[in-house]
């Protein structure tokens, strides 16, 4: 009975003493968020929500609302200058939509991306995701090898080399577009952009024949669900532990899982098929797989870069430029005047042919442009963020180093400062004369770290959005919303509901 007195007494006293440290220990992070307060709070920014918190509840509140964070961005740019300041928990935040700074940061491989966004995009829930690739890769030697073994599968001689499989896909969805206009069916353009580009990439990039638009497939979905994880993982850090969210985060999980099981299998097929010198087909993989055998000291991780690489390949070669095209319908069909300069371009430049050429695509001048003022107005992945290791004064504020510096391409594309009447729809912004915007324009990033398939992307909307304007006419659906559904990238919240019809030429 004494020996029990004894252990009782010695935990009561362990439990007392476990108690103080945790108190220390929380008094001691409360004074360094104060601490971190006191270095950042001559920058300018918005009220906080919360001491802890920080802003976070108000990104939280927006998002749970439905609306677009980024508005909110660009109203605290407008009020609070070219460099303002955010908080969440000891972490600090500036936005910044100063052009020289900008051009600092991004066009140097001295700024490397913070650990904070990427890190949450490493793993989903404890299912990985996106790894150590391209996109989020911090180490600037680890991103530096693997940009290297990807370059040579997006050269500009290799991607004139794609036209032909861009050609056959989009051929596809004028198929499925002739039975629409047939049926005098209605249409989301949105879901019709979706099929086509995934099957684009996973043909393109993968060898691998989907047929969305006749065949039904798991990864659309996958794809959505681990966005719409993405977007909880890096903006609510509580929302794994509120259990009325278990059951979608097993959910992203599967989702995380499936995509990386079958690119595993479609990579592992493929380098089999290579060993045992069959043919194969002359795609991205095929290309990475032979820089990457090419490259001293292949690791196992080196082996998982890979994957990640593929996971971002699949999902991002699918999913902005998905929403590129349905907002740029969107917008023609709301700017009847662009439509028709447009559509005249197309029809000089591609006439009746079937298959558009690599040349043609440069002669499609003001498509480009039309593309571009889409970009602007809105940027599907409109967000890229740099670490700053050392003290910087920008736009005349002294900014102490050690914090995260947020680039916001959604911002800077509507302030009134950098394109006059922001909200309207004007290509000839980007006419080969206009002045070019000086780093305020960047939805594909800047520098080293820009986005390595832009080219692609645009080559591929190209092809699709001249077929479209050479075959049909297509005109919104009344009534429908055209808003913005933030999903990480930012897509049309209606889809954009089209009635489509044939031309007459």
């Amino acid at each position: 009975m004494a020996v029990f007195h004894v252990l009782l007494n010695w935990a009561s006293q362990a439990l007392v003493f476990l108690v103080f440290l945790l108190f220390v220990a929380f008094l001691g992070y409360c004074l360094y968020i104060k601490h971190i307060h006191m270095k950042y709070d001559h920058i300018p920014g918005p009220p906080r929500d919360s001491f802890f918190f920080g802003h976070s509840p108000t990104v939280l509140r927006i998002m749970n609302s439905g609306e677009v964070v980024h508005d909110t961005f660009l109203q605290w740019a407008k009020t609070y200058g070219p460099v303002y300041r955010t908080n969440i928990l000891h972490y600090v935040f500036l936005s910044v939509s100063c052009p020289e700074a900008t051009k600092q940061m991004l066009m140097s491989p001295k700024y490397s991306k913070h650990k904070f966004p990427y890190k949450r995009l490493f793993n989903l829930f404890g299912q990985r995701f996106l790894g150590n690739g391209l996109v989020t890769a911090q180490d600037h030697e680890q991103w530096y090898k693997q940009r290297r073994i990807m370059d040579p599968a997006f050269s500009s001689l290799y991607l004139r080399g794609l036209m032909g499989a861009f050609n056959d896909r989009a051929e596809k969805l004028m198929s499925k577009l002739t039975d629409i206009a047939d049926s005098k069916a209605e249409t989301h353009m949105l879901n019709l952009m979706n099929c086509v580009t995934l099957d684009v990439i996973a043909k393109v990039a993968f060898g691998v024949d989907l047929d969305l638009l006749n065949n039904s497939s798991p990864f659309p979905k996958a794809i959505a669900t681990c966005l719409k994880g993405m977007v909880y993982q890096v903006r609510d850090r509580m929302f794994e532990f509120k259990p009325q969210n278990w059951s979608f985060i097993n959910e992203v999980r599967e989702a995380c899982h499936l995509l990386r099981k079958t690119g595993a299998k479609w990579i592992h097929e493929r380098k089999t098929a290579m060993e045992n010198g069959e043919d194969v087909p002359k795609d991205i993989l095929s290309q990475i797989i032979k820089s990457a055998g090419q490259e001293e000291n292949m690791t196992k991780e080196d082996e998982e870069f890979m994957l990640d690489n593929f996971v971002t390949f699949f999902i991002a070669g699918q999913e902005t430029t998905a929403n590129l095209l349905a907002f740029c319908t969107m917008e023609l069909g709301r700017h009847p005047h662009v439509l028709e300069k447009v559509r005249q371009e197309v029809d000089d430049v591609i006439g009746m042919k079937q298959d558009i050429s690599y040349d043609d695509l440069g002669r499609l001048i003001y498509l480009s442009q039309v593309l571009k003022e889409t970009l602007r107005m809105f940027s599907t992945a409109p967000g890229t963020s740099r670490e700053l290791p050392e003290d910087m004064v920008i736009a005349g504020i002294h900014i102490p180093g050690g914090c995260t510096c947020l680039f916001n391409s959604y911002v800077t594309g509507r302030l009134e400062k950098f394109f006059k009447d922001p909200l309207t729809f004007d290509p000839d912004r980007f006419h080969p004369d206009a002045p070019k915007p000086y780093y305020c324009y960047y939805p594909f990033a800047l520098g080293p770290r820009s986005c390595l398939g832009q080219n692609f992307a645009q080559m591929e909307a190209k092809v699709v959005m001249a077929k479209l304007l050479q075959r049909f006419d297509f005109t919104l659906v009344p009534g429908q919303s055209f808003d913005i559904l933030d999903t990480g990238t930012l897509r049309p919240k209606s889809g954009v509901l089209c009635s489509v019809r044939h031309r007459n030429h």
